[in-house]
């Protein structure tokens, strides 16, 4: 994670290149060479990465009764395969790719917010990272949950540490939902 945020913080590259810095970096970390199907190794993979176990059920039960959008730090083509996945449909998808930055960039977000046009106060930005989305959702003055899956877990797990403060935590996804599904009864 680190290797990443550090090559995404730099100059705009396409993910699948920033995939293939990560891998170049951490063989220098750890004075090793790779082949070129090694160093491909993220790219090949990440269509094939599955959803946490709560995931696809949570985000069936969230589209019940909202619009969802996603932005997202891979590139259209990865997304698409992702989104199969994951088996539901998202009325926005916004990719580094399109805006020509990467989470934790402000712009990221208002494109989101330009592209779903609705107001930051009415919307509710879910995610996973601290660091990469509910910092900047917050300046924004989006509203936040943060699904802490280390909740109750030593470490701080692989991405930078940040100083937001979510509306609320909830451990997974399927937390929020049964929350919302019980607002609706």
């Amino acid at each position: 994670a680190r290797f990443e945020s550090e090559i995404e913080s730099g100059a705009f590259r396409p993910y699948r290149e920033v995939l293939r810095g990560v891998m170049d970096a951490f063989a220098r970390h750890f004075s090793i060479s790779l082949t070129g199907e090694e160093r491909d190794v993220l790219v090949n993979s990440l269509p094939g990465w599955p959803p946490f176990p709560d995931t696809r059920g949570a985000l069936g039960q969230l589209a019940q009764h909202f619009k969802l959008a996603v932005i997202s730090n891979v590139d259209v083509v990865l997304f698409a395969k992702t989104q199969k996945r994951l088996g539901v449909k998202f009325h926005w998808v916004i990719t580094a790719q399109e805006v020509g930055s990467y989470k934790p960039s402000l712009q990221n977000f208002q494109r989101a917010l330009d592209v779903i046009g609705e107001a930051p106060e009415r919307v509710l930005h879910v995610a996973q990272s601290l660091y990469h989305d509910i910092a900047p959702a917050k300046k924004l003055g989006l509203s936040t949950v943060w699904v802490n899956r280390r909740k109750g877990k030593t470490g701080t797990g692989a991405t930078p540490l940040a100083e937001a403060r979510p509306d609320l935590e909830v451990a997974n996804l399927a937390e929020l939902a049964a929350m919302i599904e019980k607002s609706f009864r």
